[in-house]
């Protein structure tokens, strides 16, 4: 990706990777994601546009698949419905804040999955880019990061799982939690109860770097430093998200392995 990082582009772009793999231990893939970027050249203030998300149905339950499905495509038509004037004309900029959009998809993606896979559950984590900001929205333990050209890799968004929130109150070591027999075990996630409080914040999209956003699949089984690594020996994103998947796979495979892999370039 050496030609990309030194070469001036315009207009400023979002370009993006994806890869998935049903694992190495499970019959079928619960995971869903979603990639959609829009870019529009020769308007002074125009800015591009992307919607990236991750979900993984929750293993164990009924209609796990059909969660996540419904997550993704539902939370895709609610904010895409809501671009269409910011495509028509972007000038004229973004009409609903942007948390106020995610919070509502959100919402609608819960209800949604509570009509159609009673029971069961998901997790959700997405990613509104707008310019050189992006909206997090995110619940369960799929996670965003942000990785930097240096190396740093860091963590965006917080795991709602019960061993976690264990290693926050500073119970059990870091260690310990990642050898937990119940790390999955989830307090929060899509049709699961009634009331809902998503993680939503907005941050500075990493660059010069990549945003990814992952399910546990492959989180669970890479070390955070390994993750740069793989990103950057890559020719382009989507060989570099096949780099990832490989290497969860090498590692065992244990879960379905999902990757979207963002750069923001010019």
């Amino acid at each position: 990706m050496v030609s990309i990082r030194s070469a001036r582009v315009e207009p400023q772009q979002l370009i993006s990777g994806c890869g998935q793999s049903i694992g190495k231990q499970r019959e079928h893939n619960e995971d869903c994601l979603f990639a959609f970027s829009v870019t529009t050249g020769g308007e002074a203030n125009s800015a591009p546009l992307g919607l990236f998300i991750v979900a993984d149905g929750m293993g164990g339950h009924q209609y796990g698949e059909v969660a996540s499905s419904t997550a993704v495509r539902t939370m895709a038509n609610y904010l895409l419905k809501r671009f269409h004037t910011y495509l028509i004309n972007p000038s004229e900029g973004m009409e609903e804040p942007l948390q106020e959009m995610m919070r509502a998809a959100i919402t609608e993606a819960q209800r949604a999955v509570t009509q159609a896979a009673p029971g069961s559950g998901t997790t959700l984590t997405a990613a509104l880019v707008l310019g050189q900001q992006m909206t997090i929205g995110h619940v369960g333990d799929s996670r965003a990061y942000a990785l930097r050209m240096d190396g740093r890799v860091e963590v965006l968004t917080r795991d709602h799982s019960l061993v976690k929130r264990l290693e926050e109150l500073g119970q059990i070591s870091s260690e310990e939690a990642a050898a937990h027999p119940q790390r999955n075990v989830l307090y929060r996630a899509l049709g699961q109860g009634e009331v809902l409080e998503p993680d939503i914040f907005t941050t500075p999209f990493p660059q010069p770097g990549y945003l990814l956003l992952c399910s546990d699949g492959l989180w669970n089984v890479l070390p955070d430093d390994n993750l740069c690594n793989l990103v950057t020996s890559a020719p382009n994103l989507h060989g570099a998200c096949q780099n990832l998947i490989t290497a969860a796979n090498d590692a065992g495979g244990p879960d379905n392995i999902s990757a979207v892999l963002v750069q923001l370039i010019g």
